[in-house]
C-alpha cells in the first residue's frame, strides 16, 4: 500500500462509517474492485479510530455533558430514581446511561461470533448480498415509519432496540448506521434524532473494536513501519468523518433514506453478478 491508497481508504472510511452505505463494506470492495493489497491490522484500527476522533470532535459539548450527567446519576438518588428530581429526570444522565447500555448487544455478539464475522470480510459475494439486506433496511425504514419524537423522549427499550440493531450490523455490508437509523425511526424517532443518537451510540463500538485490534497488534512487531501510512489514513478519515456527520445530520432533517437504499442495491447487485456470473 501506498500513500495515495492510504488517503482514499481513509476517505472512503470517513464517508461510509456515517453514511448508510457500509464502511465495512466498502473496506472490502475498494481494494477488491482496484486490485490493491489487503490493509493490515494496524492500518484498519487507525481508520476506525480516524472517525472515532471524528465522533468526540463533532459531539464534544453533548458528550462533555454526557460525562458530568453520567456522574451526577451515581449520586444521591442514582440512575434509576423515577421521582421528581431523580437522575432519570436529567436528560444527559439519562442519554449516557441508553448509550451505555445500548453498546452492551453488540459487545456481547461481537465477541463471541469474532470468528464468525472476521470470515465474512474475506467473501466478497457475502458483502455484496449484505448490502442488498442494508438497501432493504433503508427502503423499509423510510417507507413505513414516520417517527416525531426527539432524542430528549428516547427511552430504555428504545435504546436496546437500537443497541441489538448496532449489533446485527457487525457484518461487513450491513450499514452500522443504517441499521441504527432505521431502528431509532422503527421506535418513532425523527431522521435526525435517530442518525444523532446512532453517531453518540458509534463511540463505545468504534473504541471497543480498535481496543481489542491494539492489544492483537501488541503481539505484532511490523505496525512500526506502517506509521506514515497509518497517520495519513487517520488524518483522512477523521476530517472526512467530521464533515460526514455534519452535512448528513443538515441533510436528514429535509432529505429521505431512498438515495442511499438505492445505492446499497446497485452496488450489492453489481458485486453478485460479478462474483457469481
Amino acid at each position: 500500500m501506498n500513500l495515495i491508497q492510504a488517503l482514499i481508504l481513509g476517505i472512503v472510511q470517513g464517508l461510509t462509517e456515517f453514511i448508510p452505505i457500509s464502511s465495512s463494506a466498502h473496506l472490502v470492495l475498494v481494494p477488491w474492485a482496484l486490485g490493491w493489497p489487503n490493509s493490515t491490522l494496524a492500518f484498519d484500527t487507525m481508520l476506525h479510530w480516524g472517525t472515532l476522533v471524528a465522533v468526540f470532535a463533532y459531539f464534544w459539548s453533548d458528550w462533555l455533558a454526557m460525562v458530568k450527567g453520567f456522574f451526577r446519576s451515581l449520586t444521591t438518588s442514582g440512575p434509576w430514581n423515577r421521582e421528581p428530581g431523580g437522575r432519570l429526570h436529567d436528560e444527559d444522565s439519562r442519554l449516557a446511561w441508553w448509550i451505555i447500555l445500548g453498546s452492551i448487544p453488540a459487545a456481547v455478539i461481537g465477541f463471541a461470533f469474532e470468528s464468525f464475522f472476521e470470515s465474512l470480510f474475506n467473501n466478497v459475494t457475502a458483502v455484496g448480498f449484505f448490502l442488498l439486506v442494508t438497501a432493504l433496511i433503508l427502503f423499509l425504514a423510510e417507507r413505513l415509519t414516520h417517527g416525531k419524537r426527539f432524542l430528549p423522549s428516547l427511552r430504555l427499550p428504545d435504546a436496546l432496540v437500537i443497541g441489538f440493531a448496532q449489533a446485527g450490523a457487525i457484518a461487513p455490508g450491513i450499514s452500522r448506521s443504517g441499521a441504527t437509523i432505521a431502528a431509532g425511526m422503527a421506535r418513532g424517532l425523527n431522521r435526525e434524532s435517530a442518525a444523532r443518537f446512532s453517531f453518540l451510540l458509534s463511540a463505545p463500538a468504534i473504541f471497543g473494536a480498535g481496543l481489542l485490534k491494539l492489544v492483537q497488534l501488541a503481539q505484532d512487531g511490523t505496525a512500526a513501519q506502517q506509521l506514515p501510512l497509518m497517520a495519513v489514513g487517520f488524518a483522512s478519515a477523521a476530517i472526512t468523518g467530521y464533515f460526514c456527520i455534519k452535512y448528513l445530520l443538515a441533510y436528514l432533517r429535509r432529505g429521505n433514506l431512498y438515495v442511499f437504499s438505492a445505492y446499497c442495491a446497485v452496488v450489492g447487485s453489481i458485486v453478485l453478478v460479478v462474483t457469481l456470473f
